[in-house]
């Protein structure tokens, strides 16, 4: 697969998983494992990407004794699902165009 359409999908999955509910890193990588397969490495590389675009902010809370980083959507990364959600119809329609031939064998 394409490394920047690699990167754009993963990158709306991390936002598709705190869509709903502020979440922590460990806890993404647990609600995305039956769906996709994430290093902690990479996770945390996608985090700090889309909190330096402005897509999600960070902030800390105590728990059990230590401080744990919690990240929100913020209104430009809703807005990045809603754009992956127009363009994946259109991808859907170009793999239908390429399929058709397939189809017909």
């Amino acid at each position: 697969m394409d490394i920047q359409m690699k990167k754009g999908l993963l990158d709306v999955c991390v936002l598709s998983t705190i869509k709903n509910s502020d979440s922590y890193g460990y806890e993404m990588l647990k609600n995305m494992k039956p769906y996709i397969e994430m290093s902690e490495s990479t996770l945390y590389t996608i985090l700090k990407r889309l909190e330096l675009s402005g897509m999600l902010t960070v902030y800390t809370m105590e728990h059990g004794g230590r401080l744990r980083k919690y990240y929100h959507i913020t209104k430009a990364g809703l807005g990045r699902i809603e754009d992956f959600q127009e363009e994946w119809r259109e991808i859907m329609d170009i793999y239908r165009y390429v399929m058709r031939e397939e189809e017909t064998k």
